[in-house]
C-alpha cells in the first residue's frame, strides 16, 4: 500500500523554519517561493528574529503556529535542532516534514546516527519525513514551491523524483522550455524514510499524474525496488536515468547523497524486466516522460517519415531502421496512391515520404492525415515544418516589410505552419496514433510560429529527429511490454 504522500503534496499549510531577513539563506528563499508561485494555504514563517520577512510576522517557535492550521513543515534549520522542532511541529498537526539540511548520512557516522534518530522520531510521531539533505518539494495543482531553489515549472502531469536536487531543477527548466508541465516533483535527497519506490507508488494513484520521472544513484535494496515498480509500470509509465554507472560516478554518488550505486548490468537487466523506461541522459529523459505525457501509446512499431525534403528524411530513415524496437514499414499500394493524388509525380514514392517541394496551401495537411488513418502505419515522425515560418521571420524583420505584397506573404507562411502543428494533433487525436514534430527550430527560434503552435496543442516540438526517434522507440517498447504483461 501506497505511504499517504498527500500531506506533502497538497498540504493545508505550510510552516516554514529557519527564516531570516537575509535573501540567500534557505529560510527566505524557500519562504519566497511559497508565497510568490501561487500557493493559497496559510503559511508560517518561524525564526530566530523578531519582525516580519516578505510582510509576514516571524514566529519565535513552531508552538506558536495555530493547531491544525498546517500540514507540512520544511526544516531549513541546522541538524542539532531539527528534532526537537519536528516534535513541536507534530503536536501542532504537521503530518509531513522536509527536510532540506544536510549534515546527515552523507556527511559520515555521526550525521548517519542523527538521521537514524529522526526517521525512528518521524515513526514514533506517525509523520512523513522528506529528505534530510533535500532541495524540496514542488505541487502545481496547489500552487506549491516549498523549494531552496528555483524555477516553478509549468503544471502538467508529469511527476518527478530524483535522488539529486539539482536535476529537478533541470527537469522543471525543461518543462518551462517546452511546454510540457510539471505535476509533482521531489528531491528525495538522503531518503532516509521515503525512497524512490514510495514516491512512485504514490504518483501511480495521482489522477494529476500520467507518467513518473526520476533520477536515481543507488539503491538499498534493489530486489524490493524492482518488485515495487513493477506494479507501478503496469499502470503507468517510469521513466529513469541511473548516475553512478562508472567507477568514478559510484564514487561521486556515495559522497553526494550517501548512495551504494549498484552493478549497473545488473540494473538494467532488472530494468528491462520491471517495465522501466530507462534514458541514457537527462536531456532524453525528459523528452521520453514528455512523449509518453503528450502522445498515445502505438499499436505497432511501424514508422513513416514525412518530410518535405530529402535530407531529413534520408537521416531520419537512418535512425529508424537502425533501432532495434522499431520498422521503417513499406509504404501500402493503397497509400501511395492517394498521395499520388496529392502531389506530383516527383515525390518519393517510398518511406521517407518526401514531398520534394511539391507542397501547395493543403497538401501537408492532407498527406498527414491520410497517413496517420492507415491501419498499416502506427506513428508518423514529421519533417521539414517551421520553413515557412523562419522565411516569415526574416521577411517581417527587413525593410521591405510589409510592403510590395510581404505583409499578406508573411501572414500566409505563419498561418500555414499554424495549420500544420494543428494538423498533426488533430490527426494524432483522431486515430489515437503518435505523431512526433521535430525540427531544430525548437531551440533555434523558440518564437517560430509552428513550435509555438505545437507548445500550444500541449506536445513537445523535438529538436532534431533523431531525438524524436529516441523518444518514439521508448514509447513503442513501453507499449510492447505492457501488452504482454497485462
Amino acid at each position: 500500500m501506497a505511504s499517504d504522500l498527500r500531506p506533502l503534496f497538497e498540504p493545508k499549510g505550510v510552516v516554514v523554519t529557519g527564516v531570516s531577513a537575509h535573501p540567500g539563506k534557505f529560510g527566505f528563499v524557500a519562504l519566497h517561493n511559497i508565497l510568490a508561485c501561487g500557493y493559497a494555504g496559510p503559511v508560517f514563517a518561524v525564526g530566530r528574529e523578531e519582525g516580519t520577512v516578505l510582510d509576514r510576522p516571524v514566529l519565535a517557535s513552531v508552538d506558536a503556529v495555530p493547531d491544525g492550521a498546517a500540514e507540512l513543515l520544511v526544516l531549513c534549520t541546522p541538524v542539532a535542532a531539527n528534532a526537537e522542532i519536528v516534535r513541536s511541529a507534530a503536536a501542532r498537526g504537521v503530518r509531513a516534514v522536509f527536510c532540506a539540511a544536510g549534515g546527515y548520512s552523507e556527511a559520515g557516522p555521526e550525521g548517519a546516527e542523527a538521521e537514524d534518530q529522526l526517521v525512528a522520531l518521524a515513526d514514533e510521531l506517525g509523520v512523513v519525513l522528506a529528505g534530510p539533505n533535500g532541495q524540496g518539494v514542488v505541487s502545481t495543482p496547489v500552487g506549491l514551491c516549498a523549494q531552496i531553489v528555483a524555477p516553478f515549472p509549468t503544471a502538467g502531469r508529469i511527476a518527478v523524483v530524483s535522488q539529486s536536487g539539482n536535476f529537478v531543477s533541470s527537469f522543471l527548466n525543461y518543462a518551462n522550455q517546452t511546454g510540457v508541465g510539471i505535476s509533482r516533483a521531489v528531491s528525495a535527497g538522503n531518503a532516509a524514510a521515503i525512497g524512490v519506490a514510495d514516491y512512485l507508488e504514490w504518483f501511480a494513484d495521482d489522477p494529476e499524474t500520467e507518467v513518473a520521472l526520476c533520477y536515481l544513484e543507488g539503491l538499498a535494496d534493489g530486489r524490493g525496488f524492482f518488485e515495487r515498480v513493477r506494479e507501478v509500470t503496469r499502470r503507468m509509465p517510469v521513466v529513469v536515468v541511473k548516475g553512478g554507472t562508472t567507477v568514478g560516478g559510484q564514487r561521486a554518488a556515495a559522497s553526494h547523497t550517501g548512495s551504494l550505486a549498484n552493478d549497473d548490468q545488473i540494473f538494467d537487466g532488472m530494468a528491462r524486466q520491471a517495465g522501466l523506461v530507462r534514458a541514457a541522459n537527462i536531456e532524453s529523459a525528459f523528452e521520453a516522460a514528455a512523449t509518453f505525457a503528450t502522445q498515445p501509446l502505438p499499436a505497432g512499431n511501424r514508422i513513416v517519415v514525412l518530410s518535405t525534403a530529402g535530407g531529413w528524411g534520408v537521416v531520419t530513415a537512418d535512425a529508424v531502421t537502425a533501432h532495434r524496437d522499431l520498422d521503417l514499414t513499406p509504404l501500402p499500394a493503397d497509400l501511395m496512391a492517394t498521395i499520388d493524388k496529392l502531389v506530383p509525380p516527383r515525390w518519393s514514392r517510398n518511406n521517407p515520404v518526401d514531398l520534394a517541394g511539391g507542397e501547395t496551401r493543403d497538401t501537408i495537411p492532407a498527406v498527414l492525415e491520410a497517413t496517420v488513418a492507415h491501419p498499416a502505419v502506427d506513428a508518423v515522425v514529421q519533417l521539414g515544418l517551421g520553413i515557412q515560418g523562419n522565411t516569415a521571420a526574416l521577411t517581417r524583420g527587413g525593410p521591405f516589410h510589409p510592403d510590395h505584397g510581404l505583409g499578406r506573404i508573411v501572414d500566409f507562411h505563419e498561418h500555414q505552419e499554424r495549420r500544420y502543428a494543428e494538423a498533426a494533433d488533430s490527426a494524432s487525436r483522431s486515430h489515437d496514433k503518435p505523431v512526433l514534430v521535430a525540427s531544430e527550430l525548437a531551440v533555434a527560434r523558440p518564437d517560430n510560429p509552428l513550435v509555438q503552435a505545437v507548445r500550444e496543442s500541449g506536445r513537445l516540438c523535438y529538436p532534431s529527429a533523431d531525438r524524436a526517434v529516441v523518444a518514439l522507440g521508448h514509447l513503442v517498447r513501453y507499449a510492447d511490454w505492457r501488452r504482454r504483461r497485462p
